[in-house]
């Protein structure tokens, strides 16, 4: 795995100051998925945070919705709030709860939680951004232990079908799920082969390595005509 820099040793420790102040949130599941949310937000979303509902925005779901900590803290350092709503999270007062909402949140493309649902939205944007004829482009974040849902792969085949090249799926491949190991939970291997085998175009990258995580983003789509799903190998905490 390769080194963290400053500028994710920074991400983590705004995390941890939000666990600080509200004493609850997912830890481990939130670390997981810094590099991979800061690469997207830096370098290629393309989006405009003081206008969130701009039509032509590329479109992030964070389907495992339990990691939200990374993607608020992410969100508020790019202006879509102010940073100060981060010291309210799942308090009354503030807008952040333990899991995304849309139209809450300013950013927050779709209310997720209850895992398996995020493919499913990301792929009808995907969709209707062929049908209005937009050049906008979805990601999806998916939890490894989220891919034990039957509707991931019923999403898959649908993606597959419309040969969605304008949606990417990303995995984050920790290892780990709620109570145990992935593999001993219910084994994903071969991971990358079952993505294959639904006419995914596949890559597999270290998901903390911020410029292995570049040069990835920059080859999309992998193959035309094929949705595309990037499995990011990560260290959960």
């Amino acid at each position: 795995m390769a080194s963290l820099d400053q500028r994710s040793i920074k991400i983590r420790q705004n995390i941890f100051e939000i666990l600080r102040i509200s004493q609850r949130g997912h830890i481990g599941s939130a670390l997981s998925l810094v590099e991979i949310i800061r690469v997207l937000y830096d370098k290629v979303l393309n989006i405009r945070p003081h206008q969130p509902d701009w039509e032509d925005r590329d479109r992030f779901i964070l389907s495992k919705g339990h990691g939200c900590l990374a993607l608020y803290a992410m969100l508020a350092e790019k202006e879509f709030f102010p940073s100060r709503e981060l010291q309210l999270f799942c308090k009354a007062e503030g807008i952040l709860g333990g899991h995304p909402e849309y139209c809450k949140i300013p950013g927050v493309e779709a209310s997720t939680g209850a895992l398996g649902h995020g493919l499913s939205i990301g792929i009808g944007q995907a969709i209707n951004s062929r049908y209005e004829k937009r050049n906008y482009r979805t990601f999806i974040l998916l939890g490894d232990g989220e891919c034990n849902e039957g509707s991931i792969w019923e999403g898959a085949m649908c993606a597959s079908k419309h040969g969605l090249d304008n949606l990417t799926v990303l995995i984050d491949y920790n290892k780990q799920q709620s109570y145990d190991l992935v593999n001993k939970v219910q084994p994903l291997e071969p991971f990358a082969d079952k993505w294959r085998s639904f006419n995914f175009a596949v890559k597999e990258v270290d998901g903390h390595d911020v410029s292995a995580l570049e040069k990835t983003f920059k080859q999309l789509p992998i193959h035309s005509g094929k949705p595309n799903a990037i499995i990011c190998h990560t260290i959960k905490g």
